[in-house]
């Protein structure tokens, strides 16, 4: 090999190097962005199965509410059937006084009769309507006690929430931008490689260092010819089972 080409081998292995520690050092800032964010836990998502269930809850004592208000009208209609049915029932039981053969007093009984099957019917309705209202008032009232509840609960956690927003908010910040920096100085093709990887894997981790002669990953055994290979840093070398990017343990040392 030329003196060239050997110079020119060595300035492209120092590059490969220079990339394998700034991956690390990527991994190793989003992991600490990880911390945080595991910090918050399931609280975003509390928060927001609270809100929806309140919205729900207040939805339908809305609705009740409006179906009570639409039977007091009902229930006012038929008060006003009855009072008018009573007023008929009195005016065909006066004319029984004057009636003059059998058919009229057979029709004025048959129309106080039916006046009277109205009066029934209409208090049957009303009686209904009233049970009905009152189950729904019961129901709203259970309701208003449980988003009274739900409200207290919603508040607790939203604080939590905010709080650990506020303690993290500088340092997750902070941390963003050292993440975005250091993706910044790597090529597109490594970029994406990095992120898609990360993104695959459930904890977050696409870059490991060998541990115990293992990826430090997915704990498979890499042979020790591989491992001279990644500690030489000559090239990136990925895990054959779980597709990580592998580095030695010494690089985050030095």
């Amino acid at each position: 090999m030329s003196e060239k080409n050997q110079r020119d081998s060595e300035i492209a292995e120092k590059k490969i190097e220079e990339k394998l520690r700034i991956l690390f050092e990527l991994q190793r800032v989003d992991s600490k962005m990880d911390e945080i964010e595991s910090l918050k836990g399931d609280m975003p998502l509390l928060v927001i199965d609270l809100e929806d269930e309140l919205a729900g809850l207040q939805t339908r004592m809305h609705k009740l509410e409006e179906e009570i208000a639409t039977m007091k009208k009902e229930i006012h209609g038929h008060q006003s059937n009855i009072t008018l049915a009573k007023e008929r029932i009195g005016q065909f039981s006066g004319k029984l006084d004057n009636i003059k053969n059998n058919r009229e007093y057979d029709s004025i009984t048959k129309e106080i009769e039916y006046q009277k099957l109205e009066i029934e019917l209409s208090e049957k309705k009303i009686n209904q309507f009233n049970q009905a209202m009152e189950e729904k008032r019961l129901t709203i009232e259970q309701s208003t006690k449980l988003i009274e509840e739900k409200k207290s609960e919603l508040i607790i956690k939203r604080t939590e929430l905010e709080n650990i927003i506020q303690e993290t908010q500088k340092d997750e910040s902070d941390l963003k931008q050292k993440s975005d920096n250091l993706l910044q100085l790597l090529e597109p093709r490594l970029q994406q490689a990095y992120v898609r990887i990360r993104t695959n894997i459930r904890n977050g981790l696409a870059v490991v260092s060998i541990e115990r002669e293992a990826c430090g990953g997915c704990h498979n055994r890499i042979p020790p010819q591989r491992q001279l290979e990644i500690a030489s840093r000559k090239k990136i070398i990925v895990c054959e089972y779980c597709g990580r990017i592998l580095v030695d343990q010494k690089i985050g040392r030095e």
